[in-house]
Protein backbone atom coordinates (compact mmCIF):
# COMPACT_ATOMS: atom_id res chain seq x y z
CA UNK A 1 0.00 0.00 0.00
CA UNK A 2 1.02 3.89 -1.09
CA UNK A 3 2.09 5.73 1.97
CA UNK A 4 1.19 9.49 1.50
CA UNK A 5 3.72 10.35 3.46
CA UNK A 6 7.09 8.38 3.03
CA UNK A 7 10.42 9.97 3.72
CA UNK A 8 8.70 13.10 5.59
CA UNK A 9 9.61 14.17 8.59
CA UNK A 10 6.66 14.85 11.00
CA UNK A 11 6.76 17.19 14.20
CA UNK A 12 3.60 17.25 16.60
CA UNK A 13 3.63 19.82 19.30
CA UNK A 14 1.36 18.32 22.71
CA UNK A 15 1.95 15.14 21.80
CA UNK A 16 2.37 12.76 24.93
CA UNK A 17 -1.32 12.27 25.29
CA UNK A 18 -4.86 12.91 23.41
CA UNK A 19 -5.05 14.06 20.44
CA UNK A 20 -1.49 15.13 19.80
CA UNK A 21 -0.89 11.33 20.35
CA UNK A 22 -3.74 10.31 17.73
CA UNK A 23 -1.91 12.34 15.64
CA UNK A 24 1.55 11.25 15.91
CA UNK A 25 0.23 7.61 14.98
CA UNK A 26 -2.03 8.53 12.47
CA UNK A 27 1.14 10.65 10.29
CA UNK A 28 3.33 7.14 11.22
CA UNK A 29 1.10 5.23 9.30
CA UNK A 30 1.37 7.21 6.33
CA UNK A 31 5.05 6.69 6.17
CA UNK A 32 6.43 9.62 8.13
CA UNK A 33 9.21 9.92 10.32
CA UNK A 34 8.02 11.60 13.66
CA UNK A 35 9.36 14.03 16.18
CA UNK A 36 6.59 13.99 19.52
CA UNK A 37 7.26 17.59 21.35
CA UNK A 38 5.75 17.85 24.61
CA UNK A 39 6.56 19.44 28.06
CA UNK A 40 5.29 16.26 29.67
CA UNK A 41 7.18 12.75 29.03
CA UNK A 42 5.80 11.41 25.57
CA UNK A 43 7.39 7.63 25.98
CA UNK A 44 3.94 6.28 25.63
CA UNK A 45 3.13 7.85 22.11
CA UNK A 46 6.27 6.90 20.80
CA UNK A 47 5.84 3.28 21.86
CA UNK A 48 2.27 3.69 19.77
CA UNK A 49 3.95 4.89 16.64
CA UNK A 50 6.33 2.22 16.92
CA UNK A 51 3.84 -0.71 17.03
CA UNK A 52 2.40 0.45 13.97
CA UNK A 53 6.27 0.16 12.52
CA UNK A 54 6.95 3.57 12.38
CA UNK A 55 10.10 5.74 13.89
CA UNK A 56 9.95 8.24 16.20
CA UNK A 57 12.02 10.71 18.50
CA UNK A 58 10.65 12.21 21.80
CA UNK A 59 11.84 15.80 22.93
CA UNK A 60 10.78 18.04 26.22
CA UNK A 61 9.93 21.63 24.80
CA UNK A 62 8.46 24.06 26.26
CA UNK A 63 6.52 25.82 23.33
CA UNK A 64 6.25 29.60 24.98
CA UNK A 65 9.76 29.35 25.38
CA UNK A 66 12.11 30.41 22.01
CA UNK A 67 15.42 28.64 22.83
CA UNK A 68 13.13 25.79 23.49
CA UNK A 69 11.34 26.19 20.09
CA UNK A 70 14.65 26.41 18.12
CA UNK A 71 16.52 23.56 19.56
CA UNK A 72 13.21 21.76 18.64
CA UNK A 73 13.88 22.51 15.24
CA UNK A 74 17.23 22.50 14.76
CA UNK A 75 17.71 18.80 16.53
CA UNK A 76 15.03 17.94 14.57
CA UNK A 77 16.58 18.57 11.08
CA UNK A 78 20.02 17.33 12.72
CA UNK A 79 18.89 13.77 13.71
CA UNK A 80 16.50 13.28 10.16
CA UNK A 81 17.37 15.63 8.10
CA UNK A 82 14.49 17.33 7.01
CA UNK A 83 11.24 18.66 8.60
CA UNK A 84 8.49 18.80 6.90
CA UNK A 85 5.00 18.30 8.35
CA UNK A 86 4.71 20.81 11.30
CA UNK A 87 1.42 20.44 13.76
CA UNK A 88 0.99 22.79 16.15
CA UNK A 89 -1.10 21.49 18.72
CA UNK A 90 -0.29 22.24 22.25
CA UNK A 91 -2.57 24.06 23.90
CA UNK A 92 -4.33 24.95 27.10
CA UNK A 93 -8.00 26.03 28.26
CA UNK A 94 -9.39 27.29 31.43
CA UNK A 95 -13.12 27.41 32.23
CA UNK A 96 -13.83 30.55 34.22
CA UNK A 97 -16.47 33.53 34.25
CA UNK A 98 -15.36 36.79 32.32
CA UNK A 99 -15.29 39.29 35.75
CA UNK A 100 -13.12 36.19 37.04
CA UNK A 101 -10.15 35.21 34.61
CA UNK A 102 -6.60 37.26 36.02
CA UNK A 103 -4.47 38.78 34.25
CA UNK A 104 -1.99 35.83 35.22
CA UNK A 105 -4.78 33.14 33.44
CA UNK A 106 -5.09 35.59 30.43
CA UNK A 107 -1.08 35.55 29.81
CA UNK A 108 -0.94 31.64 30.54
CA UNK A 109 -3.44 30.85 27.92
CA UNK A 110 -2.17 33.36 25.22
CA UNK A 111 1.59 32.17 25.95
CA UNK A 112 0.55 28.66 25.10
CA UNK A 113 -2.39 28.79 22.43
CA UNK A 114 -1.06 31.91 20.70
CA UNK A 115 2.92 32.28 21.72
CA UNK A 116 3.91 29.15 21.79
CA UNK A 117 2.60 28.57 18.15
CA UNK A 118 4.22 31.32 16.93
CA UNK A 119 7.58 30.43 18.23
CA UNK A 120 7.33 26.97 17.03
CA UNK A 121 6.20 28.03 13.44
CA UNK A 122 9.14 30.60 13.61
CA UNK A 123 11.32 27.63 14.41
CA UNK A 124 10.62 25.24 11.78
CA UNK A 125 9.78 28.05 8.41
CA UNK A 126 13.46 28.59 7.53
CA UNK A 127 13.72 24.52 7.13
CA UNK A 128 10.66 24.03 4.75
CA UNK A 129 11.46 27.19 2.82
CA UNK A 130 14.70 25.69 2.40
CA UNK A 131 13.75 22.60 1.81
CA UNK A 132 10.88 23.75 -1.09
CA UNK A 133 8.29 21.96 0.85
CA UNK A 134 5.88 22.60 3.98
CA UNK A 135 2.46 21.01 5.53
CA UNK A 136 1.85 23.73 8.62
CA UNK A 137 -1.37 22.55 10.18
CA UNK A 138 -2.81 24.66 13.26
CA UNK A 139 -5.48 23.42 15.57
CA UNK A 140 -8.12 25.91 16.77
CA UNK A 141 -11.29 25.26 18.09
CA UNK A 142 -15.04 25.33 17.24
CA UNK A 143 -15.77 27.73 19.98
CA UNK A 144 -15.05 30.20 18.17
CA UNK A 145 -18.04 29.86 15.56
CA UNK A 146 -20.37 28.85 19.08
CA UNK A 147 -19.01 31.93 21.50
CA UNK A 148 -18.94 29.44 23.81
CA UNK A 149 -19.35 31.48 27.42
CA UNK A 150 -16.36 31.02 30.25
CA UNK A 151 -14.38 30.60 27.67
CA UNK A 152 -13.46 33.85 26.62
CA UNK A 153 -9.71 33.87 26.66
CA UNK A 154 -9.36 30.36 24.70
CA UNK A 155 -11.63 31.14 22.39
CA UNK A 156 -9.89 34.56 21.81
CA UNK A 157 -6.51 32.60 21.13
CA UNK A 158 -8.12 30.39 19.38
CA UNK A 159 -9.41 32.79 16.69
CA UNK A 160 -6.41 34.65 16.61
CA UNK A 161 -5.15 31.03 15.61
CA UNK A 162 -7.35 31.30 12.08
CA UNK A 163 -5.96 34.73 11.17
CA UNK A 164 -2.59 34.01 11.88
CA UNK A 165 -3.18 30.62 9.60
CA UNK A 166 -4.62 33.58 7.04
CA UNK A 167 -2.02 35.50 6.89
CA UNK A 168 1.11 33.17 7.15
CA UNK A 169 -1.05 30.71 4.22
CA UNK A 170 -0.50 34.13 1.91
CA UNK A 171 2.83 34.66 2.90
CA UNK A 172 4.22 31.18 2.65
CA UNK A 173 2.95 29.97 -0.43
CA UNK A 174 5.58 30.84 -3.23
CA UNK A 175 7.88 28.45 -1.22
CA UNK A 176 5.61 25.28 -1.29
CA UNK A 177 4.55 25.47 2.09
CA UNK A 178 0.35 25.10 2.81
CA UNK A 179 -0.89 26.49 6.05
CA UNK A 180 -4.22 25.56 7.17
CA UNK A 181 -6.21 24.99 10.49
CA UNK A 182 -8.52 22.69 12.13
CA UNK A 183 -11.61 23.80 14.29
CA UNK A 184 -12.43 20.72 16.87
CA UNK A 185 -15.16 20.13 18.70
CA UNK A 186 -15.20 18.51 22.14
CA UNK A 187 -13.02 14.91 21.83
CA UNK A 188 -13.22 11.84 24.18
CA UNK A 189 -9.68 11.69 25.42
CA UNK A 190 -7.91 9.78 27.77
CA UNK A 191 -7.26 12.80 30.25
CA UNK A 192 -8.59 11.17 33.58
CA UNK A 193 -9.08 14.57 35.39
CA UNK A 194 -11.61 15.80 32.81
CA UNK A 195 -13.46 12.81 31.86
CA UNK A 196 -16.44 13.69 34.67
CA UNK A 197 -16.86 17.38 32.87
CA UNK A 198 -16.50 15.88 29.84
CA UNK A 199 -18.86 13.47 29.73
CA UNK A 200 -21.32 15.98 30.77
CA UNK A 201 -20.51 18.17 28.08
CA UNK A 202 -21.32 15.63 25.59
CA UNK A 203 -24.15 14.33 27.26
CA UNK A 204 -25.26 18.09 26.23
CA UNK A 205 -23.99 18.16 22.57
CA UNK A 206 -25.08 14.98 20.97
CA UNK A 207 -28.71 16.28 20.06
CA UNK A 208 -27.07 19.64 19.28
CA UNK A 209 -24.59 17.56 16.64
CA UNK A 210 -25.65 16.35 12.86
CA UNK A 211 -23.62 13.15 13.38
CA UNK A 212 -24.54 11.66 16.46
CA UNK A 213 -21.31 10.38 18.25
CA UNK A 214 -19.03 11.51 20.46
CA UNK A 215 -15.87 13.12 18.25
CA UNK A 216 -12.86 10.70 18.54
CA UNK A 217 -8.87 11.83 18.41
CA UNK A 218 -8.86 9.71 15.04
CA UNK A 219 -11.35 11.84 13.75
CA UNK A 220 -9.65 15.10 13.77
CA UNK A 221 -5.97 12.59 13.03
CA UNK A 222 -7.31 11.68 9.48
CA UNK A 223 -8.17 15.50 8.61
CA UNK A 224 -4.55 15.84 9.95
CA UNK A 225 -2.96 12.96 7.37
CA UNK A 226 -4.91 14.65 4.65
CA UNK A 227 -3.95 18.03 5.32
CA UNK A 228 -0.27 16.44 5.42
CA UNK A 229 -0.83 14.84 2.09
CA UNK A 230 0.49 15.45 -1.70
CA UNK A 231 -3.63 15.52 -1.88
CA UNK A 232 -3.99 18.87 -0.12
CA UNK A 233 -1.17 20.97 -2.31
CA UNK A 234 -3.82 23.54 -3.46
CA UNK A 235 -5.31 23.74 -0.15
CA UNK A 236 -3.82 26.98 1.96
CA UNK A 237 -5.27 29.44 4.10
CA UNK A 238 -8.20 27.65 5.16
CA UNK A 239 -9.82 26.43 8.17
CA UNK A 240 -11.73 23.34 8.26
CA UNK A 241 -14.34 22.65 11.25
CA UNK A 242 -14.36 18.82 12.53
CA UNK A 243 -17.22 18.64 14.89
CA UNK A 244 -19.48 16.16 13.77
CA UNK A 245 -21.86 19.26 12.70
CA UNK A 246 -22.57 21.25 16.24
CA UNK A 247 -20.90 24.52 14.29
CA UNK A 248 -22.87 24.21 10.59
CA UNK A 249 -25.48 27.14 11.56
Amino acid sequence: MNKSLEGKVALVTGAAIGNGQAFCVRLAEEGAKIVIADIADASETKKLVEDVGGEAMTMIVDVTKQDDTLRMAAETVARFGRLDVLVNNAGLYHEEPFELISFESWKQILDVNLTGLFLATQAVLPYMKNGKFGRIINLSSDTVWLGTPYLVHYVATKMGVIGFTRSLAAEAGRYGITVNAITVGLTATQRPANQKLISSILEHLMPQQAVHRAEEPKDIADVVAFLASPASSIITGQTINVDGGVARH
